[in-house]
């Protein structure tokens, strides 16, 4: 029923005409025009609603609901009705405000379309009359920077305020999306040069702009640099807060630096700032990084008694810490303990788990971890069900493998180069190279990319079978593709090469590594590789040679080197030799070089073969072994065993 309005004069009329005129919008909105009639289509809502009516200052009526019809296509990301709106706007002359072009640049974020923001940034003014100042220009460089386009960003900074049609003089908040956007591109220089012109622009630094610079500094090694900032912004009157704090005690922790990290903490509690889950985190990971695993369970203790609640980012860093150790079985006890506190532990804790028992060989243990997950209602994802398919692989129950593989699947987990590599290794080991080729075709199959360890698992397993023209032909594919060669896949062409008698050729691609970079330097296994391969030819002047690099290049013999020259001495040497003196000035070789750890592995290779060091040689390796730093840290390790 349509009641009749009541009398009343013009004035209060229009008094009431724009409340009435929002009743008459959301009415539009709950009902579209369509619905009340079926004589084919209807124009828009915005055509009907908003007639030219009396104007009101420099607005007209109805321009408020304009701005809601923006805000509302704007918060839906309805950028077709948006144009509309503002093509209708456009021809009835309405006014545009700031604020609604605020509103279309954050929905162009949320969109991912920060060109468009943009675009329509450099309209504002030839097609809507609306003048940019620093507050839209500000929201349009946050779009963008939020979409890691840090070069466009600067591109974009550099062009408005150097226009002279902008006018905009940048504040605060875009100085610190400038320094933002440069840090993250590793400018820090720049980004400090634009910190100090700061002041020049009659801003001042902030916070956040301070804790901005102080990050990208430590993202660059120039930790130094970054805690002189922090004492230059107490003196600038800027107090640090829990984040400016956090950020150096993070990079300090990273870097192994857990000394100043620990007066950085107590700096913290005398500025009045209160350590939190970043602080307690950052300083377990630290702990986790040298191996103070004690230490990091006090940490976490402490955390507590703080009434700091630990979250899962502590947990799955101390767990992981005791598995980087070799240390699973204490890491799943302590994921018990955490559990008994009422904590849970997620799928990322249990993979590190799971992963970290079979590798040491515990394969049952980490079953019944796994069934224990699943029981408790933890779902496993692709990372866990990689690592059990890893366990299994490496104990040889390559069926049960497959059987969980196709339980993935069905699950609805795409297996990732981690898993078909694992299923490889496992087929290569168990000598079905033909079902490790198959998974190989499976994943290009399955648009699953192969990557450095893939060709590096394949080639090997193809070198050990013998199948060196195949090796070859995957090797160079390797090498079209661009991807990146890596000590496995390096020793395993020499050592296909060697057992080939295609010495020259193995000595090439040796060769080729001592020029890579640190990553793809030669190790233990290359050098035994090439070592075995002279000595096996019984060329001992061109071993001695490798041996040489070996040492110069900072890599310690192991037994399998001892055993590959003892054998040679033995052998094919006349008169035939036992090993000792050689040995012995190896040990005294690696002693003068401070290499302590691998002169005692060569000690106790000889104990072992019975083979007793020179005297001499007994004192110089006991004389580095009890300096008292070395021997601090060897009580350090045996008090940390014997508490666990």
């Amino acid at each position: 029923m349509i009641h009749a309005m009541p009398k009343c004069s013009t004035t209060n009329l229009l008094k009431h005409l724009p409340t009435t005129l929002h009743r008459y919008f959301s009415l539009t909105l709950a009902f579209p025009f369509h619905s009340f009639s079926t004589h084919g289509p209807q124009p828009h809502p915005s055509a009907e609603i908003f007639k030219s009516g009396t104007k009101m200052g420099s607005y007209k009526l109805g321009d408020l609901s304009f701005y809601s019809l923006i805000q509302n296509h704007a918060s839906t990301l309805d950028f077709g009705s948006l144009e509309v709106v503002l093509d209708q706007m456009k021809r009835e002359r309405r006014a545009f405000l700031e604020n609604n072009f605020i509103v279309m640049f954050k929905a162009y974020g949320k969109a991912h379309l920060p060109e468009k923001a943009v675009d329509l940034f450099l309209r504002m003014r030839g097609e809507f009359q609306c003048k940019q100042t620093v507050k839209s220009f500000n929201s349009v460089l946050n779009v963008v920077i939020q979409e890691g386009l840090f070069n466009r960003a600067l591109e974009f900074y550099s062009h408005v305020v150097a226009s002279k049609n902008f006018n905009i003089h940048p504040n605060a908040l875009t100085f610190n999306l400038v320094i933002k956007a440069m840090c993250r591109l590793g400018l820090v220089d720049q980004a400090v040069e634009v910190f100090r012109e700061i002041p020049l622009r009659n801003c001042a630094p902030d916070l956040y702009t301070y804790s901005t610079l102080m990050h990208g500094l430590c993202q660059e090694g120039r930790i130094d640099e970054a805690i002189s900032l922090l004492d230059e912004m107490q003196v600038e009157g800027t107090f640090p807060n829990p984040v400016a704090f956090n950020v150096l005690i993070s990079a300090l922790c990273k870097n192994g630096d857990l000394a100043r990290a620990a007066k950085l903490v107590d700096n913290m509690f005398l500025k009045g700032c209160v350590p939190n889950e970043v602080t307690y985190n950052a300083l377990v990971h630290g702990l986790c990084l040298k191996g103070k695993l004690e230490k990091a369970v006090s940490m976490l203790n402490k955390m507590v008694m703080s009434k700091c609640v630990p979250n899962d980012v502590t947990f799955g860093t101390l767990i992981n810490g005791f598995v980087k150790q070799g240390r699973a079985s204490d890491g799943a006890r302590v994921l018990v303990s955490l559990e008994e506190r009422g904590h849970r532990g997620n799928e990322f804790v249990y993979s590190s788990l799971i992963s970290g028992l079979c590798k040491e060989g515990k394969f049952n243990h980490a079953m019944q971890l796994w069934k224990e997950m699943v029981g408790k209602g933890c779902e496993p994802n692709t990372i866990v069900y990689s690592a059990l398919i890893d366990g299994l692989c490496r104990e040889g129950k390559l069926d049960e493998a497959r059987e969980i593989l196709s339980e993935m699947k069905s699950k609805g987990y795409l297996p990732n180069s981690f898993t078909y590599s694992s299923l490889m290794r496992g087929y290569f080991k168990a000598g079905i190279s033909h079902k490790a080729i198959l998974v190989w075709k499976e994943m290009a199959t399955n648009n699953c990319n192969h990557n450095e360890v893939c060709y590096s698992i394949l080639i090997n397993g193809l070198c050990k079978d013998g199948k060196v023209k195949e090796a070859l032909m995957v090797w160079k594919q390797m090498l079209s593709r661009g991807i990146k060669l890596d000590v496995v896949a390096y020793s395993s062409m020499i050592h296909c090469f060697c057992n080939a008698n295609l010495m020259e050729q193995g000595l090439k691609l040796f060769n080729q590594m001592l020029c890579q970079g640190p990553e793809v330097q030669p190790d233990v296994i290359t050098y035994n590789i090439i070592l075995n391969a002279f000595c096996m030819h019984n060329n001992i002047s061109r071993a001695i040679d490798i041996l040489n690099i070996m040492l110069d290049q900072g890599c310690d013999p192991d037994f399998i080197t001892c055993d590959v020259f003892l054998k040679t001495l033995r052998e094919n040497v006349n008169p035939p030799q036992d090993g000792r003196d050689f040995l012995d000035e190896l040990v005294v070789r690696l002693v003068k070089r401070q290499r302590t750890i691998g002169a005692s592995k060569i000690i106790e290779v000889m104990l072992h073969k019975f083979l007793l060091p020179k005297a001499s040689t007994w004192a110089m390796v006991v004389q580095q072994l009890c300096k008292p730093k070395n021997v601090r840290k060897v009580i350090s390790e045996c008090w940390s065993k014997l508490s666990c």
